[in-house]
């Protein structure tokens, strides 16, 4: 076979530094397309980035090319640079050290573009943290309580 065909989509999911709700519906508004076209210009598809005032769900298409681990360091270093030179924050922005990805099937997409979609509904009876973690119970990863949650500055 001469060339490499793939159909990686990955669900990401990271929040504010310290959890701050920085996230303010206007600056969703411009930021989440920025994010979408940091995404683009690595060669990915955003297929939907929606969240709260203290975090975000990006839900993508990888190339074969470009590694998750690249893909995020730009996406959060490219965007909190963005933000805080470009929109009017009353504090500096920036994003959580880590984050959660998951592979998602391309059957079960529109059931997780869905979940996406609908974050401002179901952050009424969840908060993020327990979200985070009822994610990483749901995939199996294992963790370390203690190091979930850094509060260190990304951008």
């Amino acid at each position: 076979m001469a060339h490499t065909l793939t159909s990686v989509l990955i669900h990401a999911i990271f929040s504010t530094t310290n959890r701050q709700p920085s996230l303010k519906p206007e600056v969703r508004e411009r930021l989440f397309p920025y994010m979408g076209g940091i995404i683009r210009d690595m060669k990915g598809t955003a297929l939907l980035i929606n969240g709260i005032e203290d975090h975000v769900h990006v839900l993508t298409s990888l190339p074969a090319t470009v590694a998750l681990s690249d893909l995020m360091k730009e996406l959060k270093g490219i965007s909190s640079g963005w933000a805080n030179d470009t929109l009017e924050l009353p504090d500096r922005f920036g994003w959580q050290v880590g984050y959660a990805a998951f592979s998602v099937s391309k059957s079960l997409s529109e059931t997780v573009r869905n979940y996406i979609a609908r974050q401002e509904k179901h952050h009424r009876r969840m908060t993020f943290q327990e979200e985070y973690l009822e994610f990483l119970r749901r995939h199996e990863v294992e963790y370390d309580p203690r190091f979930v949650f850094d509060e260190e500055i990304v951008g």
